[in-house]
């Protein structure tokens, strides 16, 4: 429960400005020695609009990006927190390798209703203007024609309060290097997802999680269930995504953040498409069997504090690195915090607000990087000798060999 805990006591008692510092980790610039790397990874730049604007950064990969946005319902079951509602709702959003660049104004980063909802959930409403933050701009643009071809498939999930769009620079950049990338936000497991009709869907998960009421499973075993439908709408018979062609169904991955990346060791679990996964930061709250995930590949990347390193105060990596049976690494960053892997630590920088020593261009390169480099090698047989071992060019990735 740790990363959990974490996030729900930054909601609950509004720590404002030194929320950010409270779960950030001690910088360590220590790493095993071996060969290194002969290829440097450049800093994608936190950039800043003329109009004083923030902006994600760039892309690193060589298409342009497209982007769609799906509102699903799975009225097979229903909602794990709102039974009474009809039906699992899910907002996802689509990122893309494009034919060619479009025209026009990029996606929306997302509405002032949800970043409201995000920066007063963490009590950051004076810090981080939401109208500011809602108007961030990305670089997908909506609904273009995609590049021609089939592309392997990644799920992401958000951690627990946060919502999709908190992993956009994440998606961005992997759709840009060829990847389809489905972001998932799971209904009333943040602090505010706002539908097409214009409800705003609220945490309902938040008191009964975070007053233990439930156990953090129902989170991870309802996410397993929810990916597992998304998978089958957009590569069953009737893909309800216009472009679904282009998505290669025998090439499918996932990761997240915090329980997102818990979940997707629990989605690997219950279903078998799902070929590779990355947890970022995230405490487990399923044990894997003696089998693991039947030699499925499986990536840690984590902060390099007392919580996950091997050993740490986070027991639960310890006991699943144990049981991964097939490819795996464990990483951490030096000098990260558990916003460092997802768009906070840019979104903190731009507005002023402290947080961990890793900058935030540099963290955001190298989550890009190395789960990029996962899934390059894992879902497109591509070997990746940065994941091999330590790199002098990137010395705040620590590998880690329990």
């Amino acid at each position: 429960m740790p990363n959990l805990t974490r996030a729900l006591t930054v909601a609950a008692v509004a720590l404002a400005l030194s929320a950010p510092l409270a779960l950030a980790g001690p910088a360590s610039a220590s790493a095993p020695s071996a060969p290194p790397v002969p290829r440097p990874v450049a800093a994608a730049p936190t950039e800043t609009r003329a109009d004083g604007r923030a902006e994600l950064p760039r892309p690193t990969g060589s298409f342009p990006v497209g982007s769609s946005v799906l509102h699903l319902v799975d009225r097979s079951r229903p909602d794990p927190w709102m039974p009474d509602v009809g039906g699992r709702e899910l907002m996802v959003t689509l990122h893309y390798p494009a034919a060619r660049p479009g025209t026009g104004p990029t996606a929306p980063y997302a509405t002032t209703a949800e970043t409201r909802a995000l920066v007063e959930g963490y009590g950051l409403g004076e810090a981080v203007p939401a109208a500011e933050l809602s108007a961030m701009r990305t670089y997908a643009r909506a609904d273009v024609r995609p590049a021609p071809g089939r592309h392997p498939l990644v799920v992401l999930s958000p951690g627990f309060t946060a919502s999709r769009y908190t992993l956009t620079a994440l998606a961005e950049d992997l759709a840009s290097r060829g990847y389809v990338v489905a972001s998932v936000d799971h209904a009333y497991e943040s602090f505010g997802i706002q539908t097409p009709d214009g409800r705003l869907l609220t945490c309902a998960a938040c008191e009964p999680v975070s007053g233990g009421q439930v156990p953090e499973s129902k989170i991870t075993g309802g996410r397993a269930r929810d990916v597992s439908y998304v998978l089958d709408r957009l590569t069953g018979r009737h893909p309800v995504w216009k472009y679904a062609g282009t998505i290669d169904r025998r090439r499918i991955g996932m990761a997240g953040h915090s329980i997102g990346g818990a979940s997707a060791a629990t989605a690997m679990l219950a279903d078998g498409r799902i070929r590779a996964g990355v947890n970022m930061d995230g405490s487990f709250h399923d044990t894997l069997p003696e089998q693991g995930l039947g030699g499925r590949a499986f990536m840690l990347l984590g902060t390099d504090d007392d919580m996950h390193r091997p050993g740490g105060l986070d027991h639960t990596w310890d006991a699943a690195w144990e049981r991964f049976g097939g490819w795996k690494r464990w990483l951490t960053l030096a000098g990260s915090d558990h916003f460092t892997f997802t768009d906070g630590a840019v979104i903190l920088d731009h507005f002023g607000v402290p947080r961990s020593p890793l900058p935030a261009d540099r963290a955001l390169t190298l989550t890009r990087t190395y789960v990029a480099a996962f899934f390059d090698q894992h879902l497109r047989e591509t070997a990746q000798p940065l994941l091999e071992g330590p790199s002098a060019a990137n010395p705040e990735v620590v590998f880690h060999h329990p």
